[in-house]
């Protein structure tokens, strides 16, 4: 405490903030709960301004992730452990026989780390989790690669679409409910963000990336195909659609 007592107003003489958010786990509420008020009673009206980002714990199938019981799990470890997972998935499904060694590498190591980064910031953070380094990799579910491999399929039918007309003068009776469906997710991301910062909680960000991506993937799969659409302004239109899609995702 005291060492914390000591770090909180060198900070303030440093940077002079009127927030200052810890991160730490939930098991140490209490702890930045009287951090406050001792700063506070010391004379430090800048102490209103302390909030404690409390978190769940993360646990994996082997135990809890937590450092001060001695449960180290260095990330360097577990981000090798998530690119290995990527390696060997991806090696399973067979589709990148083709690529040079390295792009594979930097592939994998993308992979892993999308899928980890996403799999624990979907998870509102007050909740405790369960970590699974292989379920976090499927190429299909509420997972990072599964919203990688969406992106790219974005990109791929961006980079055979480059030649495009002018689609102002389109009007909404030409749209399907499937056009509709992916232009109302779209519109939502403003929101989205901004509740996401209200209620200091990356999860909304992730979940609503997740929601868009299915609508994305749905409109995809059951509209004429995008490359074999004849009206040259509804394919102008609908691959803006996609190109407004995958800088969201991105």
């Amino acid at each position: 405490m005291t060492q914390d007592i000591g770090t909180a107003m060198i900070r303030h003489e440093e940077f002079g903030c009127q927030r200052y958010y810890y991160v730490v786990g939930n098991e140490q509420d209490y702890h930045f709960k009287v951090l406050a008020i001792i700063l506070k009673r010391m004379g430090n009206t800048w102490a209103e301004g302390i909030e404690h980002i409390s978190y769940g714990m993360v646990d994996l199938p082997s135990g809890k992730m937590k450092s001060r019981e001695g449960t180290v799990v260095d990330a360097d470890d577990l981000m090798q452990e998530m690119k290995d997972t990527a390696r060997d998935i991806s090696e399973e499904l067979g589709k990148l026989e083709d690529m040079p060694e390295e792009e594979k590498d930097v592939l994998f190591g993308n992979i892993g780390l999308g899928a980890l980064k996403y799999f624990i910031l979907k998870v509102d953070p007050k909740k405790r989790m369960l970590f699974d380094p292989k379920e976090s990799v499927d190429f299909n579910g509420n997972t990072g690669p599964f919203i990688q491999y969406t992106h790219a399929r974005i990109k791929s039918i961006l980079r055979k679409n480059s030649d495009l007309v002018d689609f102002e003068s389109i009007h909404s009776e030409m749209l399907t409910d499937l056009d509709l469906q992916v232009i109302k997710k779209l519109h939502e991301y403003p929101q989205v963000i901004k509740d996401a910062g209200d209620n200091k909680s990356p999860a909304l960000v992730a979940n609503y990336i997740y929601e868009l991506v299915k609508e994305f993937n749905h409109f995809y799969q059951n509209s004429p195909s995008i490359l074999k659409e004849e009206n040259e302004l509804l394919k102008s239109f609908r691959v803006a659609l996609c190109e407004t899609s995958g800088k969201t995702i991105k």
